[in-house]
């Protein structure tokens, strides 16, 4: 049975997420539909690419994904199929899958070229519904589309070093459902500039010396628990993708506050790492 996966712009209110997966079954009754998120906040690539990428490998081989995130057709925003990793990605070439490119060489890429055969000012219904169908079926991608060699990049993946390669200046991708802010400073990344020595991780007027395991390392266990103040501490952690993170010990946005909003950190804002040569 086919996988196809969704990830979207379109929020739950609308018929459009709804509307693609009524038109996916009715070409295929019986395939599999999975939502990663239709909640990605409006055009926001970097914060499509930054799911896309840690959610695509925990689905088998052969999965299609469908990413409608700014997907309208233009001169310069052509529709396009990746196949990469023994997977499938359909979505606009707007840097979405560049965050997935610059890890993994995709095996082929496509133009999709079969718009003269569909009236459409819904993309993500029309066109990518069509060939995530066809590949479904088990079609090739040269029939709905002509082979291209590259995709657009995405700006800000790869954090900057200055020449002294004594600090990386990265930037916040994504602020996730607890208000966690997360950088695009990779824990590889960050260890082949550091080459073991001691560091000052800064964000607006915040400064971390230390980078946790886990979050509930920042508690201290041999304390009594009616004792402790532990909530509401901030931390620094490389997270569970590997990715330098600025937390809250159990944050909610909603009500004690969270990394983003008491810290004052958002998307594109900068986090810089100072390495320490004696």
């Amino acid at each position: 049975m086919a996988i196809i996966t969704l990830t979207t712009d379109f929020g739950e209110k609308d018929h459009f997420a709804g509307a693609v997966k009524g038109a996916i079954y009715s070409e295929l009754p019986d395939v599999k539909i999975v939502d990663i998120s239709h909640s990605i906040s409006p055009f926001n690539i970097p914060e499509a690419a930054y799911i896309i990428r840690n959610a695509y490998s925990s689905f088998p081989k052969g999965t299609i994904h469908i990413i409608g995130i700014d997907s309208e057709m233009n001169e310069e925003n052509k529709h396009i199929a990746i196949k990469l990793d023994e997977h499938y990605f359909i979505c606009a070439n707007n840097g979405i899958m560049s965050m997935i490119c610059a890890e993994i060489a995709p095996e082929k890429i496509v133009e999709i070229n079969i718009h003269d055969r569909i009236e459409t000012s819904f993309p993500a219904l029309d066109v990518f519904v069509k060939v995530a169908c066809h590949i479904a079926r088990g079609g090739t991608l040269e029939v709905i589309g002509k082979i291209i060699d590259t995709i657009k990049p995405i700006k800000n993946i790869i954090p900057f070093v200055n020449e002294d390669q004594n600090q990386i200046i990265g930037s916040v991708i994504y602020i996730d459902n607890y208000g966690n802010v997360i950088s695009n400073i990779k824990k590889a990344f960050f260890e082949t500039i550091q080459k073991g020595r001691e560091f000052e991780i800064s964000a607006r007027n915040y400064k971390f010396k230390k980078i946790y395991s886990k979050y509930s390392d920042i508690v201290n266990f041999e304390t009594a628990i009616e004792k402790r103040n532990d909530e509401g501490k901030s931390l620094v952690v490389f997270n569970s993708s590997n990715y330098l993170e600025i937390a809250i010990y159990k944050s909610n946005s909603q009500t004690s506050g969270s990394a983003s909003t008491l810290m004052g950190l958002d998307l594109m804002d900068s986090i810089s790492v100072n390495f320490i040569t004696e």
